[in-house]
């Protein structure tokens, strides 16, 4: 049958967001054998909200016993119980619920990145089978936020690389279950600049191929930077760093590699200046910007931006979103895997623990599904909820999850 369309798909567009452009832009092993699969341990599981609850349903159709197995054998589920008596009925809180979900929202719980990024880690590689481990992690010091910003990159295919902090017990843990083939360390030593510039070399050697666009963050700005996360994890495209008023020599040197490659920069002139962008411009073809002052504002025009196949476009009903707090830019990178599978999404910020932005708000009414007549060929949308109720509450996930729903608009019987 037909797909039919949401009933706003007709909307226009957001005007679009002012850019500086120096020229005419140009378009520019095997795996290993499957691994004998771990089960996860309690202690995971208990620091993991998220991951026990969504697993409930495999503890009860695999069980928990076992023995020896072949590599092509489903590994246990872990063992997961709910809070309050089996004779209960339970309330909504013993459950999980809200806080933990919602029909439209999911939390990625976790008081630290360290424990957010293996949770995100384990749900999108649940890990119960050989086919859903990665082949490889990357690991960065948890303090690092620029080097965890720029490593997620290596999400995208055909790496796949989800992004966890070195030493936390959360990060031990979910390695044991992930299981991978190969886990590299990036990070922990040099300017973001250099350490950004040595990750998009990585880059280049394990992909094999020319980014198609090179993203430019403020290294003063994490919160500015925070949404480059997410769009390099989707596409593959680096992420390098400058300063307010400086292009440092190695974000230069990178930039030199690729002259024909388009270059984005991220920011506010207040975060990355006019004669930085310029500075750029007499090394590529073309440069432009995509500004909002605000960490708020910023993640949405990434998140509305669209030039010739680069940026995410959202601008209508049917997409994923990651919520997270503008404060905390090592959480941008833990949940970037987010963003490079399942519902990939952008990712949105939230400046209140309690209240959501009214120009948040706003955005998600512009995208907002609805239907007419049937509910089950409609467009939907999503959200993870990034972190624990001390990042974003409970009230304000239960506003987005209002947002998120689909409306029964006009006609229709």
């Amino acid at each position: 049958m037909k797909r039919e369309r949401p009933i706003n798909a007709d909307l226009p567009d957001q005007e679009p967001v002012a850019e500086e452009k120096t020229a005419e832009q140009k378009p520019p092993e095997e795996p290993e054998p499957a691994r004998q699969p771990k089960a996860l341990t309690p202690w995971l599981l208990g620091a993991l909200v998220l991951v026990a609850v969504v697993f409930i349903v495999a503890a009860v159709l695999f069980g928990t016993g076992g023995s020896d197995r072949s590599a092509d054998e489903t590994a246990p589920a872990p063992n997961v119980s709910v809070s309050g008596d089996a004779s209960d009925s339970g309330s909504a809180d013993e459950l999980g619920y809200p806080a933990f979900a919602t029909n439209n929202t999911t939390r990625i719980g976790g008081s630290d990145p360290a424990t957010i990024a293996a949770a995100a880690a384990l749900a999108v590689y649940p890990s119960t089978s050989p086919s859903q481990r990665p082949q490889a992690v990357t690991l960065v010091p948890e303090e690092d936020w620029a080097a965890a910003i720029a490593a997620s990159v290596l999400m995208a295919e055909p790496v796949r690389a989800p992004v966890l902090f070195a030493g936390a017990d959360a990060t031990s843990e979910a390695l044991e279950a992930l299981d991978p083939a190969t886990t590299r360390t990036v990070g922990g030593g040099g300017s973001a600049a250099k350490q950004a510039a040595k990750i998009a070399e990585l880059r280049d050697e394990l992909f094999a191929s020319a980014p198609q666009a090179v993203i430019v963050a403020p290294s003063a700005k994490p919160g500015i930077a925070m949404p480059a996360a997410a769009w390099a994890a989707r596409s593959g495209d680096p992420v390098l760093f400058a300063g307010v008023d400086d292009l440092p020599a190695a974000t230069a040197t990178a930039l030199r590699r690729h002259t024909k490659v388009p270059v984005y920069v991220l920011g506010p002139s207040s975060a990355i200046s006019s004669d930085v962008l310029r500075g750029i411009g007499a090394i590529v073809k073309s440069v432009k910007r995509i500004s909002g002052e605000t960490p708020v504002a910023n993640a949405i025009a990434f998140a509305r931006y669209s030039d010739d196949g680069f940026g995410w476009n959202v601008n209508d009903p049917g997409h994923g979103f990651v919520l997270a707090r503008d404060q905390g830019p090592e959480d941008a990178a833990a949940a970037a895997a987010l963003s490079g599978s399942g519902t990939w999404g952008p990712l949105l910020l939230t400046d209140s623990a309690t209240k959501l932005p009214a120009e948040l708000r706003s955005y998600f009414l512009d995208v907002k599904p609805g239907y007419t007549d049937n509910p089950t060929r409609a467009f939907y949308n999503r959200v993870w909820v990034i972190g624990d109720e001390e990042r974003i509450d409970v009230n304000q996930q239960a506003e987005v999850n209002e947002l998120a729903e689909l409306a029964k608009i006009g006609g229709g019987e």
